[in-house]
């Protein structure tokens, strides 16, 4: 683990870019109206760079960049396409602790955080290095004097749109297997989070042919309604929020082209009353709440627990939630960082209100840290809310910060309605010290993933949605 300290993200600072233009063609260039805009820092509210506006005819030239790589790119042999995958995982992990930095900068993440960040995203390159030597094609003789052949193609222009809360591993997460299907990339990064993604382009862009992956940034409003409706997009890869994937899925349903989309969450963890140990329960449902400062599309915000252990349990989390250590980036003991963006820290607060007025007990923060050096950023204490209804808005909206709601229930068969009670789908957890009950209430939650007494999910060959 990377022990972070102010003396090295000031080193980190100097490594920023005063200004990054777009990434087209193999060439950094300007954007083409000269438009620009800032990017801060969550942690302090400083300015950490200036980035270029994409036009519309930036973002037309980065997909012909796209379109006229595709060819040579599809026809590199698979050995090579491997070597250079994993050229770009050795290339990250031998700038791990600068882009953990960076990251942590970029996003306001701890050094905990941040680090789990940055060794997640690399490990997709090998990952998918090894997938695409596993020979999916092949030759089928169902009848006599016939043969069926399936030969694998790229898809072609990849257009991908990363969210701001987990930019570098969604960058990554999205170009690593595109790239090993033999697809170009034309890569959208979150406004407010871009820095990042450039460098990881710049750490990079020597390894792969011009044209093979290009960036453009700016608003989603212009510059990813651009992408998303351009004719000559292959593929949409979108992560972000519930309502703009409905509309990136209608727009390639009209085009009638593939989308993935990873949307929204409001998981829920469930606590029976027979988990041999109430205390590491209760530690580990706190960093399933408030790692990457609740902002991460499967954390566990809604946390379901047994009646017999429910004032026990909530009073033992409150504690933990106390004593959380918040703090800035290069504070190595900071167990949670800062809110990505003012904007979405303001959200954040109102979402705390509506749950005041909706009758929840407020037992534990609620309010923005604005004492010493915290203050100058985006910080909200760890919020704990007793006594919900799952049917209250803070149970069942995405709140996407550290805010979590405790909802009690009486058996298994209750656990269950409960969990399933909601609009999203994508994550969630069972503890309880009958295996064959977690197996079993796992089975029955409607959910992308679940784990099972703290299983981790988090590898590369995982499914996840």
């Amino acid at each position: 683990m990377i022990t972070q300290s102010l003396d090295s993200f000031i080193q980190a600072k100097k490594l920023v870019q005063e200004y990054y233009p777009l990434y087209i063609n193999g060439q950094w260039v300007d954007g083409s109206d000269g438009g620009r805009f800032d990017v801060y820092c969550p942690a302090n509210g400083e300015k950490l760079s200036t980035i270029a506006a994409a036009t519309q005819e930036d973002l037309n030239a980065a997909i012909k960049a796209a379109q006229d790589a595709l060819p040579s790119w599809r026809d590199v042999p698979v050995t090579e396409k491997y070597a250079i995958l994993n050229q770009i995982y050795g290339r990250i992990m031998e700038n791990f602790e600068e882009m953990a930095l960076i990251e942590g900068l970029n996003t306001g993440k701890n050094t905990s955080g941040a680090n789990w960040e940055i060794l997640f995203a690399a490990d997709q390159f090998p990952y998918f290095a090894s997938a695409m030597r596993i020979n999916e094609d092949g030759v089928s003789s169902a009848t006599p004097g016939s043969q069926t052949m399936v030969t694998r193609e790229p898809l072609g222009v990849v257009g991908a749109i990363t969210p701001w809360n987990a930019p570098f591993i969604m960058a990554c997460w999205k170009l690593a297997p595109a790239l090993a299907a033999g697809n170009t990339v034309v890569i959208k990064p979150a406004s407010s989070t871009p820095v990042s993604t450039m460098e990881l382009i710049k750490l990079i862009a020597d390894l792969l042919p011009p044209g093979v992956v290009n960036v453009v940034n700016g608003g989603g409003s212009t510059v990813g309604n651009w992408l998303i409706e351009h004719p000559d997009i292959d593929k949409l890869s979108f992560t972000g929020s519930t309502k703009v994937g409905i509309d990136i899925g209608i727009a390639a349903a009209r085009k009638l082209i593939p989308v993935t989309l990873e949307l929204g969450g409001k998981s829920a963890g469930i606590y029976f009353d027979d988990i041999p140990d109430i205390q590491a329960a209760v530690a580990s449902c706190a960093q399933k709440v408030l790692m990457l400062a609740g902002q991460g599309c499967a954390l566990e915000t809604r946390i379901l627990v047994q009646e017999s252990i429910y004032e026990e349990f909530v009073e033992q989390l409150a504690t933990v939630f106390k004593n959380y250590k918040v703090g800035l980036p290069w504070d190595s003991e900071a167990q949670m960082g800062a809110i990505a963006s003012e904007s979405h820290m303001e959200s954040i607060l109102k979402y705390i209100e509506i749950g005041k007025k909706e009758g929840a007990r407020l037992v534990q923060g609620g309010n923005r840290i604005t004492k010493g050096e915290l203050g100058k950023g985006y910080y909200i204490e760890p919020t704990l809310f007793a006594d919900v209804d799952n049917a209250m808005r803070i149970a069942q909206e995405e709140i996407f910060g550290p805010v979590a709601s405790v909802i009690k229930f009486k058996d298994e068969a209750e656990a269950i309605k409960i969990a399933n009670d909601s609009d999203f789908g994508l994550g969630g957890s069972v503890s309880t010290g009958d295996l064959a009950r977690g197996f079993r209430v796992a089975k029955a939650i409607r959910t992308g993933s679940i784990t099972i007494n703290d299983a981790t999910t988090h590898m590369a060959g995982a499914a996840f949605g």
